[in-house]
């Protein structure tokens, strides 16, 4: 197996997927189970993430969730993919991510993103409009502030725990997001949404623009992404499906939808609308037998230098979910 693999750490992100015919507290309840089990698997990182009134997803207070997690796990490190900052206050993010670093400390990451509220409902329903991301520049820095004690935005005010503390922070990115990490000399974690070469350019202006920082002192760069390891090309393609399915519905409907069984998905009759968001879907992902995966992610992380990998996969089968992650950490380890 090639060095670039045994030497590059691998995370795992989980969205707390609802799958059709369940809800979501099993959902939560399966997310730590999944931790307990990327740590076992020697792992990295295990991030959990922040979405609001999306049927198909129960992580709707990242933090919360950070913290379950934590409590059940004793050596991965902990974080979220992200907070999105936009829909909150600065200084109750901290007082929050304080919390987990001090009741866990040294293995809480603090993922910052700058996304809001999916509808406008939700937007309303948070108390901040889609302007809110505007600004996103001097929110992660008014909460960077609260834990040097150095924000300047509310004097005679300190955010209690978190002063004085240091939750590792990250800018999530698929574009400018890189600029903002390289300002303020913060790692990045990127994927590939607008296509490969679309996220390694904004990669590499990343690296040519990084101010070194208390937070970072070199660029530090997290490639993320799906990756599914099958014993055939066939039954990998079959566990993106569930997945794509709920993407191509929600571009289309405007609602992300708990995930379907792979078989309801290949008899399920589409638009062309839904069709062509469907196999938009299907693209881009790292996902084959063994050899397969190991060639791309190599081509991949050598093509990049990345850092690290952020494993971000969701499917409908429990079970075909754990086995890819199992398969994945034999490649790591081999």
């Amino acid at each position: 197996m090639s060095s670039v693999l045994r030497d590059t750490p691998f995370s795992i992100l989980d969205r707390s997927r609802v799958r059709e015919g369940e809800d979501g507290p099993r959902a939560l309840r399966d997310t730590v189970a999944l931790a307990r089990e990327a740590e076992a698997l020697g792992y990295h990182r295990f991030w959990v993430s922040e979405h609001h009134s999306v049927p198909g997803v129960a992580g709707s207070a990242p933090t919360v969730l950070a913290a379950a997690v934590a409590a059940a796990t004793s050596r991965i490190r902990v974080g979220t993919g992200g907070v999105m900052l936009p829909n909150h206050r600065p200084l109750v993010v901290a007082e929050q991510f304080g919390v987990l670093e001090a009741l866990f400390p040294g293995r809480i990451d603090m993922g910052l993103g700058r996304s809001v509220g999916f509808t406008g409902g939700v937007r309303k329903a948070l108390g901040h409009g889609r302007d809110a991301a505007e600004d996103f520049d001097g929110q992660v820095a008014e909460l960077l502030g609260w834990f040097t004690g150095e924000q300047t935005a509310h004097p005679g005010v300190h955010a209690w725990p978190a002063e004085g503390l240091r939750p590792a922070p990250f800018v999530l990115a698929t574009g400018s997001g890189a600029d903002l990490a390289a300002r303020l000399g913060l790692p990045l974690v990127i994927g590939g949404i607008r296509g490969e070469d679309t996220m390694l350019r904004a990669v590499d202006r990343y690296r040519a623009a990084f101010r070194p920082s208390r937070w970072a002192a070199a660029p530090h760069v997290t490639l993320s992404g799906t990756v599914v390891v099958a014993p055939t090309p066939e039954e990998a393609r079959r566990l993106l499906l569930p997945e794509a399915w709920s993407t191509a519905y929600s571009r289309t409907h405007g609602v992300f939808p708990p995930l379907p069984p792979p078989e309801a998905v290949e008899s399920r009759a589409m638009t062309p609308a839904e069709r062509d968001r469907f196999e938009a879907a299907l693209t881009g992902h790292v996902a084959g037998p063994p050899d397969e995966v190991a060639a791309a992610l190599t081509r991949l992380l050598t093509r990049s230098a990345a850092d690290e990998y952020l494993v971000t996969t969701s499917t409908y089968d429990r079970r075909r979910l754990a086995e890819s992650h199992r398969a994945l950490a034999a490649l790591l380890s081999s």
